[in-house]
C-alpha cells in the first residue's frame, strides 16, 4: 500500500521553537481586502482578525487557530511502480502547460496515458493558471489536440476568479476591474458580473501632463489581475486607483507563476509579473484564487464528492503545482518535462519535495510494463 506522511497539520498556537523547524503555509486562503494577508506562499505572516462581506465562507474555528501545512524535509522518491500509486488514488489532477502540453505542443504519450487511467476508472482533472482562456476555449485546446476531454474537467485560474467571487455573494451592482485577457471576461459575464478593462484597455495611454488627474470608477469592487499579454501603465495605475481608493476594493489574483510556456521555445515572463506591478503600487497582497490555494481543490472536492486523500496531484512546479497538492492532503507526482529539473528538485535549497518525481506522465506506461 502507498502510504503518504509528507504533510503534518499543527496549530498555529504551537510553540515558535516547533515551528521554527519548518516551513510552513496556511491551508486556508483568506483575502488581504477582508483584513487577513494572504498566506498561500511559504512565507510566515502575520493573521488580522478583521473581516469584511458577512458572509465570507472561510472563517476560523472558536479558538482562533488556523491549520498550517508543515512541509518536512524528506527527499522525493523516484516514481518505481506506477500500477501502486494508480491503484492507492480514486483522480488524479493534471497541471496543463510542463504536464499535458507546451505552448500548442502535445508532450509525447499523453492520450495514451489518459486512457489508460480512463481504463482503469480514474476521475480525471485538468487544472490550470493560465487565466487567458475560459474553460470553454480550454475545451477547444484539448480538442485540437485530439484530446477527449469534458469542459466539467478542465479549471482554469479564469473561472476560479469568478467562482470565488460568486462564494462570497460579491455585490450585483457592483464592478469589477480586470488587468488580463479574454478568459477572465468570458468567466465573470457567465457567471453574471459586470466588468470593465482587460484587452479594451491594452491600447489606451496617459498623456502626463502638468495638473493631469486620472479619473476612475468608484463601482469598482474588485481588481482582478492575471497574465496579460497587452499590459501597460494605464492598467497599472487604473487598478491601483482602485485598490486604493475605493473602500473595501478587493485585489485578486489569478495567479503568481514566475514565468509560462507561451512556446515550447523558452520560458516567458509569467502572470506574477503582472500581479507584481500592483503589489508593489498598492503595498497589498493579493487573494490568489489559482495553484497553490486551496480555494480550487475545495472546490472541486465539494463539486465532486473527491476525499482529499484519494488525490494525486501531478504538475511540473514545485511552488504552485506540488504545493497546491500538499496544501489539500493529496498525493503528489512532480514530473520533470517542464519548468523543474531534477537538479532544481535536489537543491539543498529547495524545501518543497513531493512524494514522487518521474520524467513525463507517459512513464506511467513503461513503469507499468516494467513491474508487470
Amino acid at each position: 500500500m502507498l502510504v503518504s506522511s509528507r504533510a503534518t497539520v499543527v496549530s498555529a498556537a504551537a510553540p515558535q521553537r516547533f515551528l521554527s523547524n519548518f516551513k510552513y503555509i496556511s491551508s486556508v486562503s483568506i483575502p488581504s481586502s477582508f483584513g487577513f494577508p494572504l498566506i498561500n506562499d511559504h512565507r510566515e505572516k502575520k493573521i488580522n482578525t478583521t473581516i469584511g462581506w458577512s458572509n465570507y465562507s472561510y472563517r476560523m474555528d472558536k479558538k482562533k487557530n488556523l491549520a498550517f501545512t508543515c512541509a518536512a524535509s524528506v527527499a522525493a522518491q523516484p516514481l518505481e511502480n506506477a500500477d501502486a500509486l494508480i491503484d492507492s488514488v480514486e483522480t488524479f489532477i493534471f497541471d496543463c502547460d510542463g504536464v499535458i502540453w507546451k505552448g500548442d505542443s502535445l508532450i509525447e504519450g499523453v492520450p495514451e496515458t489518459l486512457e489508460l487511467l480512463r481504463s482503469k476508472g480514474k476521475r480525471l482533472v485538468f487544472v490550470t493558471n493560465n487565466s487567458t482562456k475560459s474553460r470553454k476555449q480550454y475545451g477547444k485546446k484539448f480538442e485540437t489536440l485530439g484530446l477527449n476531454v469534458n469542459e466539467e474537467e478542465i479549471f482554469a485560474s479564469s473561472f476560479a476568479a469568478a467562482a470565488y467571487l460568486q462564494s462570497i455573494d460579491f455585490p450585483k451592482d457592483k464592478k469589477i476591474y480586470v488587468i488580463g485577457e479574454e478568459g477572465i471576461l468570458i468567466e465573470l459575464e457567465l457567471a453574471g458580473f459586470s466588468y470593465l478593462g482587460g484587452p479594451e484597455d491594452g491600447g489606451k495611454k496617459i498623456e502626463l501632463k502638468p495638473g493631469y488627474l486620472m479619473e476612475h470608477d468608484k463601482d469598482v469592487g474588485a481588481v482582478v489581475v492575471g497574465f496579460d499579454r497587452y499590459f501597460n501603465y494605464y492598467k497599472v495605475q487604473y487598478g491601483t486607483l482602485c485598490v486604493r481608493e475605493n473602500p473595501g476594493c478587493l485585489f485578486l489574483a489569478t495567479n503568481r507563476d514566475a514565468v509560462t510556456h507561451l512556446t515550447d521555445a523558452q520560458e516567458w515572463a509569467g502572470g506574477g509579473s503582472m500581479v507584481g506591478a500592483l503589489v508593489g503600487s498598492t503595498q497589498r497582497e493579493p487573494l490568489t484564487v489559482g495553484k497553490p490555494s486551496t480555494f480550487m481543490m475545495d472546490y472541486l472536492a465539494n463539486k465532486f464528492g473527491i476525499t482529499k486523500s484519494q488525490i494525486c496531484m501531478v504538475g511540473d512546479r514545485l511552488d504552485t503545482d506540488i504545493l497546491f497538492g500538499q496544501n489539500g492532503g493529496c498525493k503528489t507526482l512532480l514530473v520533470l518535462s517542464g519548468v523543474t529539473s531534477l537538479s532544481m528538485l535536489q537543491n539543498p535549497n529547495n524545501s518543497i519535495q513531493p512524494d514522487f518525481y518521474t520524467n513525463k506522465i507517459s512513464d506511467f506506461l513503461s513503469l507499468k510494463a516494467a513491474t508487470v
